[in-house]
Parts: structure tokens; sequence; C-alpha cells
């Protein structure tokens, strides 16, 4: 199963989404935002990162973006590449001919990531 665009890459949208989910949810929790705060990083712009993740959320096909939401219960890393024909999350070979898709977003036939190929 694959998705792809006419005008935007999807994928790099998708890794983006990803980047801004993990380091709103590093500083919603309270361990690790203390833990940041010690090594000297500032917390403030979260509202930010949030205004940007809702800007980048509606640039994102809605299935492509459904499809995201429901994997990303499911693991911490949603989004993965491909590495020598396979997908980064669960080790599983990728078929050869969702290589040859461009610009395209394939779910791994095993784990249900989705899939970008660097």
């Amino acid at each position: 199963m694959s998705d792809t665009t006419g005008t935007e890459d999807q994928a790099k949208l998708l890794v983006a989404l990803q980047d801004l989910d993990h380091m709103i949810q590093e500083t919603e929790d309270k361990e690790k935002a203390a833990e940041l705060e010690s090594m000297g990083f500032s917390l403030d712009g979260v509202e930010a990162l949030r205004e940007a993740r809702d800007k980048l959320t509606s640039r994102i096909k809605p299935q492509l973006l459904n499809r995201y939401q429901r994997v990303s219960r499911t693991y911490e890393r949603t989004v993965v590449p491909v590495a020598a024909d396979l997908c980064t999350g669960c080790l599983a070979k990728v078929p050869t001919s969702f290589r040859y898709e461009k610009n395209a977003v394939v779910t791994c036939e095993n784990c249900g990531r989705m899939l970008y190929f660097t």
C-alpha cells in the first residue's frame, strides 16, 4: 500500500511531524523535561511547536495523517527509512517493487510502519 503526491514530498512532511511530536512529548514528560533543563536546554516555545505541528498537519494528505496517527499509537517510531531493502523498524525485507514508487509512503507488510526511501 502506498500514497504518492504531486507537489510535496509527503514522506518528508511525515518525518518532520514525527520529529515535532517527539519534541512535544519530551517537554510534556516531567522527568525528561527536568533532564533536558539540567543539560541547559530551554523548554520555552512548546506553544510554537504545537503551532508548527498544526501548520504541518494541514499540508499532509488526510489519509496519510490518519494512518500516521493510528500507527503512532503502537510504535514510538512510526515513519522509518528503508535501508538495505529492510524496514528499519522491524528489519523485515521490503519488496523490491516498492522501491520504484517515487515519493511514495509505503506501509511495511510486516509491522505496519510507514516507510520512506532515502
